[in-house]
């Protein structure tokens, strides 16, 4: 055997072998998984990393999130409230810990069970008074269905004022105010039909909400959102009397009934109806 073999052999043989400690997560037996999350040198990385297995049983999970290391990142921590396999018990405190964005984030991940998606939607929702008028813009347009349903009936500092010239003399009045939220809301591609109605007929719904759901494109041509604005007292009766028209009169005078229109408009469009 020539030397070089020999050379080539004893380099093989001096290769320090590789540390049998270090199991990564993704071929980790149940046992060393749990012992993963439970190290209190476990690093961002390596909890990351072991949240991506879609497998993980939730008894890891729990003990991870016993980790006060790991919960140092706020990754994680969103990743946790984010696994498939996370008890609510967990990814509900969780996220009440979160800022905004990250709660919107949890709200829709694909993988968060429905029951954690309308819990993070409650929190988020709850803090909508306190978040500033561009994180409303941004939850408009790309939150949930919910959360844009409750951005529809939320006025606080998503009004702007209307810069209209006054003459001399004029009226003190407040200018009009419209709000740079609500049409961004009803865009949102999350917004049902069922959402809609329901904000239309709150007790809390603006004159504001009513004009612009009856003026919008996509909502103002669905005939039960029609008969829902037909049943609020901010109809002007120009749009009354449009959205009646494909009404039977029968069904009309059935909306017309719990209707909160003023009774003038109400006459007029059986009127109109009658004809």
């Amino acid at each position: 055997m020539s030397e070089r073999k020999l050379s080539g052999n004893k380099k093989c043989e001096a290769k320090p072998p590789e540390d049998e400690t270090a199991i990564s997560p993704a071929a980790a037996a149940p046992a060393d998984l749990f012992h993963t999350a439970a190290d209190p040198s476990l690093t961002e990385d390596l909890a990351l990393s072991l949240l991506k297995r879609a497998d993980l049983h939730a008894q890891v999970i729990e003990q991870l999130a016993r980790n006060a290391s790991a919960l140092k990142s706020r990754k994680v921590k969103v990743a946790l409230a984010s696994h498939p396999h996370t008890p609510r018990h967990v990814s509900v405190p969780l996220a009440r810990q979160f800022y905004t964005f990250d709660l919107m984030k949890v709200a829709l991940a694909p993988s968060v069970p429905a029951d954690v998606k309308v819990a993070v939607d409650d929190v988020l929702i709850a803090r909508l008074k306190a978040v500033t008028i561009g994180e409303r813009l941004t939850l408009a347009r790309r939150a949930s269905g919910r959360v844009a349903a409750a951005l529809l009936l939320d006025s606080e500092d998503t009004a702007t004022a209307i810069a209209v010239p006054k003459p001399a003399g004029a009226s003190k009045k407040p200018a009009a105010r419209r709000s740079r939220v609500l049409p961004v809301a009803l865009d949102n591609p999350r917004l049902t039909e069922a959402l809609v109605i329901n904000s239309v007929l709150s007790p809390a719904a603006s004159a504001a909400l009513v004009e612009a759901v009856a003026r919008h494109a996509k909502w103002s041509r669905r005939k039960d959102i029609r008969a829902a604005l037909l049943r609020t007292e901010h109809v002007s009766l120009a749009r009354a009397l449009e959205f009646s028209r494909e009404i039977h009169a029968a069904q009309l005078q059935e909306i017309l009934a719990t209707s909160r229109l003023p009774e003038k408009i109400k006459n007029q469009l059986l009127r109109e109806k009658l004809v």
